[in-house]
């Protein structure tokens, strides 16, 4: 394999023919692309561009390494003719894969500073790399990869590969060879950029991260928003964590929010924040049918508890119980906090009564529990069903209180 790759892109850069790619497209890449945010569109652009420009690319790859909680990594796929690049995602654990160890990727990310591989060959072994097998069943012929190199060193990898017979001629590979130090400036710009709404769309949900990042990020900045309101509490919680290891306890926590928060989010919900074993989400009234949606929600998070909790008994623990509140009303949403410490929630009288209906759960044995302002809106008369009328702490009139209809 050795005497396939190239040590260093100076040997390419020698010879007649062109030393770099086109002064119009580089002029391009540096300042026409300024308002476009999505790498892979510039990606296609700049591969349509130099295919066009007479270098013979068929295909070629941008590989980033990501800070995201479900994805390690990305990958940039172009094709010559398919008119939009394809992304791929990679879980975290990719590195331990087979696929990945010995992939030119992987020598990238270790050090290489290019990879080049003549694919036409006999001599590809696809047991070593199977990629290149792959690459050459497709009727690809040359293969070189370089590194994207970002801030404190950090490797990406940027590859092209060519189906004409001959390859890559080295007044191509020395094209190409100029364009890896732009194109790091160029990605580097746009992959902190989704970092940035990728961290703050984990960490305070994708409708506030889009207001922080509009430029709401001043304390007591913020609107009023008329919403519907779920509040959601996990029962016996300390006592658990008394007795529970601390990593048994997060995995009970995560299994049980994913439960709670993928139908929410599903349904058009927008997930505040997590309290501890609690939860705070929001439906939003300027969408169709808010009501409905929460409701759906609630009903598809049971179902999902119910599995959870048969699980659960199969491993010879405890179900896990909960209550839910739900009210309608108008909050503040924005930013509350110290100076220096802010935090994109709701407040307001509204979020207190889903908080005190979320309390009554344990009184009147019910799981969930919506008011009647709630109840009116969503019209669901056959779903919900009264069980009576109480004070709530904090509340100034007692308060009418809806269950949902138990059946079977």
């Amino acid at each position: 394999m050795s005497e396939n790759i190239v040590a260093a892109p100076s040997s390419i850069c020698e010879g007649a023919g062109p030393r770099s790619v086109p002064s119009e497209i580089l002029d391009w890449l540096t300042r026409g692309t300024a308002q476009e945010r999505f790498i892979d569109v510039i990606f296609q652009d700049l591969c349509d561009r130099l295919a066009a420009a007479g270098l013979p690319l068929a295909r070629a790859t941008l590989h980033f390494r990501i800070e995201h909680p479900l994805w390690f990594g990305a990958r940039i796929v172009w094709r010559k003719g398919v008119s939009e690049a394809e992304i791929r995602t990679f879980e975290h654990g990719t590195l331990e894969t087979i696929g990945y160890g010995g992939s030119p990727i992987a020598l990238v990310h270790g050090g290489q500073d290019e990879v080049r591989w003549r694919l036409a060959g006999d001599d590809v072994d696809a047991a070593a790399i199977p990629m290149f097998a792959q690459l050459r069943d497709e009727g690809l012929t040359d293969y070189v990869a370089w590194p994207l190199v970002h801030s404190l060193g950090r490797r990406h990898v940027v590859s092209f590969a060519s189906a004409n017979p001959a390859g890559f001629s080295e007044e191509h590979l020395a094209c190409l060879s100029s364009l890896p130090p732009i194109l790091s400036l160029v990605t580097e710009i746009r992959l902190k950029n989704r970092l940035a709404r990728t961290l703050l769309e984990t960490y305070v949900g994708h409708h506030a991260s889009e207001e922080i990042l509009a430029g709401a990020i001043t304390r007591g900045s913020g609107k009023t928003v008329r919403a519907a309101i779920l509040l959601c509490d996990l029962r016996d919680f300390t006592h658990i964590s008394d007795l529970w290891p601390r990593d048994d306890i997060i995995e009970m926590l995560n299994s049980y929010f994913d439960a709670l928060c993928e139908p929410i989010e599903r349904n058009g919900g927008e997930i505040l924040k997590f309290i501890g074993d609690g939860l705070l989400a929001i439906f939003p009234m300027d969408r169709p049918e808010p009501c409905r949606d929460l409701l759906r929600s609630v009903a598809e998070a049971r179902q999902a508890m119910d599995r959870l909790n048969e699980q659960r008994r199969r491993q010879g623990r405890d179900a896990l119980r909960y209550g839910v509140g739900i009210h309608l009303g108008d909050v503040m949403y924005g930013n509350i906090g110290s100076q220096r410490r802010l935090d994109f929630t709701v407040i307001g009288p509204a979020v207190n009564a889903a908080a005190r209906l979320e309390d009554l759960t344990k009184v009147v044995n019910r799981p969930v529990l919506v008011s009647r302002a709630f109840a009116e809106e969503a019209g669901c008369g056959a779903d919900l069903e009264s069980v009576g009328t109480f004070p709530l702490r904090g509340v100034e009139e007692a308060m009418e209180v809806f269950a949902l209809v138990q059946k079977g």
